[in-house]
């Protein structure tokens, strides 16, 4: 099976393979490539039967069996010459069939309990004769013998994931948007794909528009996609993802993982991110308020910088500079990025500590934001510079990165430290942080409620008074609907 791919950026660079989401082609990584082919040779594809990619109709029944080792990998293909655009959105047709589009995950349309039209495909997923460990194996001969990181939205993040665990001596990095290591039971997913041998990809824009997008985004040119995917190759991804089922798989995966998960995503909610993070050894969550399902989509300068920290503490060639910066809440106003130096360069002979440091900046640039800690490191001083450390190394990795608690629930329990030692002066950065690490403004207004009965009403009316123009500059802050 061969994959129609393209290939930006610059001659030597490290590889970065990328993979869509069913429903779409490579392009719905557009809006994230002009930063992130700055520094990566970016390789994107199209699945089966989507965009240029052929169908799989040739595919015999059955389930092939896995590919037991690498396949032959040939240079890749030249890149297309030319990005593949969609100026001129169609407007989405509606068909009175798509209030029954299968809910995968749930087992159940929205409409029914466990009764499923007359004319639903019912065989069984193992009887799909596409596989998600065929689609990568399809990736991986696009790659020459070299290491890479490896990405993808959806079902290309779980192709990604199946890459990692397939081939873990090659991946130096994995990226998994919006995905799962399983989407649910098989018999919603038999569903859809004979909904769409039936009546065709398009019956299911308007209700993949609200699951891809929340509301106010200008979805137009995603939806467009479906007019470049064949009925056929998108049944057979549905198919596929019936019988994937990486769970147990999870622990194998060596490579440095980022999980950037949408908090209002109703496809892949937050608890299938959170598995990932959790089985995944060294996997950290990145989640982004106000997305849906194609969240790097809807929020593309956020993902991009969550892809872009994670890659430059986590890949070998790169060991960041010691931090040396003032504490959080005295941070100045104006500052340079933190910068990089050669992975040749020795560097305890520069300050940096150890793994341990790495992996908490890291967490504080997830937590805090790049902005923030961007600040912080321009105000370094050579008597705070011990102190960050220090806090840097035991603070956000020792404690934040520790697996008995998710970050969610690690910000409920420093806003209300915080609130109960009278230590409001660093309150609004961690409601910014709540709210980057997915807890709602109705979740923060239990956690100060609940504050309010044990810490003291006096407390938790400051407390609010600050939460409140955080939360109303966050809400300035996203896009208008209109």
């Amino acid at each position: 099976m061969k994959l129609h791919h393209r290939i930006d950026g610059p001659s030597g660079a490290p590889l970065l393979v990328l993979g869509p989401s069913l429903g779409t082609t490579l392009d719905v990584w557009r809006p994230l490539l002009s930063r992130l082919t700055r520094s990566y040779r970016v390789l994107r594809y199209d699945l089966p039967g989507h965009g240029l990619s052929p169908s799989p109709t040739a595919l015999p029944t059955g389930n092939p069996a896995p590919l037991t080792k690498d396949p032959a990998l040939p240079t890749a293909k030249p890149a297309h010459p030319h990005e593949t655009t969609h100026p001129n959105p169609r407007p989405s047709t509606t068909s009175p069939n798509t209030s029954d589009l299968p809910e995968p995950g749930t087992g159940i349309s929205p409409t029914e309990t466990d009764q499923r039209p007359a004319q639903t495909d019912q065989r069984p997923a193992e009887a799909a004769g596409l596989s998600v460990e065929e689609i990568a194996g399809a990736v991986l001969e696009l790659v020459e013998d070299e290491r890479f990181v490896v990405g993808g939205i959806s079902l290309g993040g779980a192709v990604a994931a199946a890459i990692a665990a397939r081939v873990p001596e090659r991946v130096t990095g994995l990226v998994l948007c919006c995905t799962s290591a399983w989407f649910g039971e098989p018999g919603p997913w038999l569903d859809r794909a004979a909904l769409v041998r039936r009546e065709g990809v398009r019956v299911l824009a308007p209700a993949l528009a609200e699951r891809w997008f929340t509301n106010g985004f200008d979805s137009g040119w995603v939806l467009d996609m479906l007019d470049q995917v064949d009925p056929e190759g998108y049944a057979a991804c549905c198919e596929a993802l019936a019988a994937f089922d990486l769970r147990d798989r999870l622990p194998t995966i060596k490579a440095p993982t980022l999980v950037i998960a949408g908090s209002d995503d109703p496809a892949t909610p937050l608890d299938h991110s959170l598995t990932l993070t959790k089985a995944i050894p060294n996997a950290t969550l990145t989640v982004l308020p106000g997305s849906a399902h194609l969240a790097p989509v809807q929020h593309p300068e956020e993902a991009t910088r969550a892809i872009l920290t994670f890659l430059q503490y986590d890949q070998p060639s790169i060991i960041p500079t010691p931090p040396t910066h003032t504490t959080d809440a005295d941070a100045p106003r104006s500052g340079d990025a933190v910068s990089s130096v050669s992975a040749g360069d020795d560097p305890r002979s520069l300050g940096v500590g150890d793994e341990r440091w790495v992996a908490g900046m890291r967490t504080r640039r997830e937590v805090l934001g790049d902005e923030h800690v961007d600040r912080a490191v321009a105000a370094t001083t050579p008597f705070t510079a011990d102190f960050q450390e220090m806090i840097t190394r035991y603070a956000w990795d020792g404690i934040w990165n520790r697996p008995g608690l998710d970050r969610r629930t690690r910000s409920c329990v420093t806003i209300t430290a915080l609130v109960a030692r009278g230590h409001l002066e660093e309150l609004a950065m961690h409601v910014r942080s709540a709210l980057r690490n997915g807890l709602t403004p109705d979740e923060i207004k239990e956690v100060l409620l609940q504050t309010a009965v044990y810490c003291g009403v006096p407390a938790a009316n400051s407390a609010f008074a600050i939460a409140q123009r955080v939360l109303a500059e966050y809400a300035a802050d996203k896009p208008n609907p209109a």
